[in-house]
C-alpha cells in the first residue's frame, strides 16, 4: 500500500522536490520498483531524461516545443498543486476494491462490507477536494460522484460504430479524469493510456486507480492496464503504437486542426482507428465557424467545422476510409452543474430565449462522431 502511494509520489515529484525526506522516501520507492520510470504498460515516460520508450526501445523524448520546466516553476506552479493533490489521495490510500463494473453508466468501484457514515463522508469530503468534476459519474464505495457530463450519452452514442475494443491497445487523447478510459477497458480492451496535462484529472484518476491497485486480484490486473500520463500529444513522438486513438473534446481547442488530426495518425498503427468527436455547425464543405471572441463562453475554441469540411479535413490530414457516424445537439440532459461542478454549466451558454443559439449568437453546441483509418493492412 505505502510502496504503490511512494511510487505515485515518485513520479509526480522526485526531480524537482525540494524536500529531502519526501527525496528519500522517492528514492527508496524507485529502488524496490528496480526503475527510474513510470511504467504505463507499453510507455515508459523518464521523468529525469524526459525519454518516452515503447516495449524497452527509445522512441524519442518529450517535445521540445513545450518550453523545459525549472525545478523553480515547476515548485511554484505544477509541484504545488500536484503536492496538494496527493495529500488528498492520501485519505483514501487504505481503501481497495473488491470488484468493479466498468460497464454501467456510472462507473462502479465497490467494497463487499459497507462504508460507515464517518468514511462515507470523507470519501465525499476527497470529492469536493478534487472539484470541479468535468467527466464521469463513477460510484466509489456506493458513494455517487454526479459529474458536469453524463458521458455515458456521448460512450453509447459512439460505441454501436467503432471497431470493438477487445484485445486493442488504445490512446485517449485530452482524457480528462479518464472516465471513457474505464469503459474502454471495461470493453475488454488489452490497455488503455490516457494523456491530459492537467493535473486536477490525473488526481481524479488516480483516485480510482490507486483503489484497484490496492484491491482484489482481478481489480489489480484492471490497474495494471491503465494509465494515464500528464502530457499533452504535442510531446508525443510519433509511436505509430495503437490499435485505436480517440480524441474527444479536443480538436476545437486546438489552433491548428491538421496538425493535430496529423499528430494523431502518427499514433496509430497502419490501419489503425481514429475515434475523433467534436463540435460541428450546419453547413457545406467550404463553412468553418471561426468564433470572434467566445463560444458558448469559452475563450479557447479556434475552429467549428461543418460535418463536410470535417470530412475534408480528415482527408488532407492523410486518413482514409472516412465517415461521419452521428451528430446529436448537446442537452441540458447531458451537461448540467451538480454538488461537484457548482460553475456554469450548458444552461448559462445558450441564448436564454432562444436555446438554439449561444450567448454569443451562434449555433447551440452540436457534436459529432467521425470514424477513420490510417493507410496500411491492420495487424495485432
Amino acid at each position: 500500500m505505502k510502496t504503490y502511494q511512494r511510487t505515485i509520489e515518485y513520479y509526480l515529484y522526485s526531480d524537482f522536490d525540494s524536500n529531502p525526506l519526501r527525496r528519500q522516501t522517492a528514492r527508496k520507492a524507485k529502488k524496490k520498483q528496480g526503475t527510474d520510470s513510470f511504467r504505463a504498460q507499453e510507455i515508459t515516460l523518464n521523468l529525469e531524461t524526459q525519454e518516452i520508450t515503447l516495449d524497452g526501445r527509445v522512441k524519442g523524448t518529450v517535445s521540445d516545443s513545450k518550453p523545459a520546466k525549472t525545478e523553480t516553476d515547476t515548485e511554484s506552479a505544477e509541484g504545488a498543486e500536484f503536492r496538494k493533490y496527493l495529500k488528498v489521495l492520501s485519505r483514501t490510500a487504505h481503501f481497495g476494491v473488491d470488484s468493479c463494473d466498468l460497464q454501467a453508466q456510472s462507473v462502479a468501484f465497490n467494497k463487499k462490507s459497507p462504508l460507515t457514515e464517518s468514511q462515507a463522508k470523507m470519501i465525499m469530503g476527497v470529492y469536493k477536494d478534487l472539484m470541479p468534476w468535468r467527466k464521469g459519474p463513477y460510484n466509489l464505495f456506493g458513494v455517487p460522484a454526479h459529474t458536469e457530463w453524463q458521458s455515458f450519452m456521448k460512450w453509447e452514442r459512439l460505441l454501436p460504430y467503432i471497431t470493438p475494443l477487445k484485445d486493442r491497445s488504445i490512446l485517449d487523447v485530452g482524457c480528462g479524469n479518464g472516465y471513457h478510459m474505464w469503459r474502454m477497458l471495461g470493453a475488454g480492451a488489452a490497455r488503455v493510456t490516457g494523456i491530459d496535462p492537467c493535473a486536477l484529472f490525473t488526481a481524479q484518476f488516480e483516485l480510482f486507480r490507486q483503489a484497484m491497485a490496492l484491491g482484489s486480484a482481478p481489480c489489480q490486473a484492471y490497474a495494471k492496464r491503465i494509465a494515464l500520463l500528464p502530457l499533452g500529444i504535442e510531446a508525443l513522438p510519433e509511436l505509430e503504437a495503437f490499435d485505436t486513438v480517440f480524441s474527444m473534446g479536443v480538436l476545437y481547442h486546438r489552433r491548428s486542426p491538421v496538425e493535430h488530426l496529423t499528430s494523431l495518425l502518427a499514433q496509430l498503427k497502419a490501419g489503425g482507428e481514429l475515434v475523433l468527436e467534436t463540435l460541428v455547425v450546419d453547413g457545406d464543405e467550404n463553412t468553418i465557424l471561426i468564433p470572434k471572441d467566445r463560444y458558448a463562453k469559452m475563450r479557447n475554441v479556434w475552429c467549428i467545422p461543418s460535418v463536410p469540411a470535417m470530412l475534408n479535413l480528415l482527408a488532407r490530414a492523410g486518413f482514409v476510409d472516412i465517415k461521419c457516424v452521428d451528430t446529436a445537439l448537446t442537452t441540458l440532459e447531458e451537461q448540467h452543474a451538480t454538488e461537484l461542478m457548482t460553475t456554469e454549466s450548458l444552461a448559462d451558454f445558450l441564448d436564454p430565449n432562444n436555446p438554439k443559439l449561444t450567448i454569443e449568437g451562434y449555433q447551440a453546441p452540436t457534436r459529432a462522431v467521425f470514424i477513420a483509418h490510417k493507410k496500411g493492412v491492420w495487424q495485432n
